[in-house]
């Protein structure tokens, strides 16, 4: 499903669209005790693309969100080796597959000293973007400028976990900055390239917490909750005197002419997506015990169901008068679990939709397994990191390849993402669909 669809864009046809991803978290540099992330290296999805994008559409899937390797496409600044890429939308173009492009998800190339912390970023991902769209503008019209920009600052600003290892409020200023100017940079430079043939899918992940988030531990746990959408007001022209983290911006850095700008070239987007896991976008706090957060130091997880879900998604239909949608969701279980949740999870998007809220997509994260993020501090074989939450699973193959085994979890995405009545498919875009 390709193209403008009559009477607007592909997500204004009253339909419910069914989408996958490949996971595509991109970490190039290592070091001391700490390895490289590539899950396209990872996951043999470098030599499987196309064997993988005909999952997707056997899947019964219209779109795949799926991230273009920039530390492999750009090796130096100003050069471009597209090679891979070129073979990679052919094959979209020959599925008939929609690319909702992921130009930044996680990391940045090798060749940038500082990562987001050089002054230049926000330039270099904006020439990044441009080259991108200016390359295939005539074939990809949907992008994201940024994946879930607020786990990037904590990641990259907080945690200290991933370059350019900053700390605290001053590393998380630095980070929201340095992001929110790519972010717009990269989105209106795109539109100058595609003009309103292009179409803009904002995606951060949700953040929830309960537990006793009424005591003591009731101001972290309002800062979280006003942090998780720190980015996505910034770019979108929110934060002004009366946003709850305007003085923390302020008190690290952030100057009044800095806010100013991003007021004056606020990007909105066309599709506002969410990412939610039921088993863990929600952390609990507990009366009389503090973590730190993040890998080394985590607040327990609750299971927040669908109701976790109904609530992430009307929050941000709320927040920000966009069509919405589901762009990751899934759990790390059993074949049952995973069914289970596919079932209960499309159901209450339906039902939101039946009474009338404007929640255009689903997407399973991801099509086939990948691998946890704590690989890149561990020791292990890949083996031992491996997350099973795919409509296929990632199986060994005794010779340091990956076989992609179907599961029941493919055929019950299917069934649910075909089933053209129980999604509002219009029958003039369920014919195109079908021709």
């Amino acid at each position: 499903m390709t193209g403008v669809a009559a009477g607007g864009r592909w997500f204004e046809d009253g339909a419910l669209h069914f989408g996958l991803g490949i996971e595509d978290t991109f970490v190039p540099q290592g070091g001391p005790g700490e390895r490289p992330i590539d899950e396209y290296a990872l996951t043999d999805h470098y030599a499987r693309y196309a064997e993988d994008l005909g999952l997707a559409s056997d899947a019964g899937a219209t779109f795949l969100r799926w991230g273009v390797p920039w530390h492999r496409v750009n090796p130096a600044r100003g050069t471009w080796d597209w090679s891979w890429v070129d073979r990679v939308v052919d094959r979209f173009g020959e599925l008939g597959l929609r690319p909702v492009i992921d130009l930044l998800h996680y990391g940045t190339p090798l060749w940038l000293d500082g990562q987001f912390a050089h002054p230049d970023y926000p330039r270099v991902v904006a020439e990044y973007g441009v080259a991108f769209a200016e390359r295939y503008g005539d074939r990809v019209t949907d992008y994201t400028p940024v994946n879930e920009p607020m786990i990037h600052a904590l990641f990259c600003g907080v945690y200290g976990y991933w370059p350019p290892y900053l700390t605290g409020d001053d590393g998380l200023t630095t980070m929201v900055r340095a992001l929110g100017e790519g972010f717009v940079r990269t989105q209106r430079g795109i539109a100058d390239v595609l003009g309103d043939r292009a179409t803009f899918m904002h995606v951060d992940a949700s953040m929830r917490y309960a537990g006793d988030v009424h005591g003591e531990h009731r101001a972290q746990a309002e800062r979280l909750t006003h942090q998780a959408h720190l980015v996505e007001d910034l770019v979108t022209g929110r934060v002004d005197d009366a946003h709850p983290l305007v003085d923390l911006l302020r008190a690290h850095g952030t100057s009044d002419a800095a806010l100013a700008w991003f007021a004056d070239h606020a990007v909105r987007p066309d599709v506002m997506g969410v990412n939610y896991y039921p088993r863990i976008s929600t952390e609990v706090f507990e009366e009389g015990v503090h973590h730190g957060g993040g890998f080394a130091d985590p607040r327990p997880a609750q299971d927040a169901g669908v109701a976790g879900l109904v609530e992430v998604l009307l929050e941000a239909e709320r927040r920000h008068g966009a069509p919405v949608m589901l762009t990751e969701t899934a759990v790390t279980a059993p074949v049952a679990d995973r069914v289970a949740w596919l079932h209960e999870s499309v159901a209450a998007i339906r039902t939101l939709r039946s009474v009338g809220h404007r929640v255009v997509g689903y997407t399973w994260w991801p099509v086939f397994d990948m691998y946890e993020w704590t690989y890149r501090h561990g020791t292990a074989e890949r083996e031992e990191y491996l997350l099973t939450m795919g409509l296929w699973d990632l199986v060994e193959d005794g010779a340091g390849g990956l076989d992609r085994r179907r599961t029941p979890v493919a055929d019950t995405y299917r069934a649910l993402a075909t089933d053209a009545r129980a999604n509002g498919v219009p029958a003039e875009v369920e014919r195109r669909w079908a021709a």
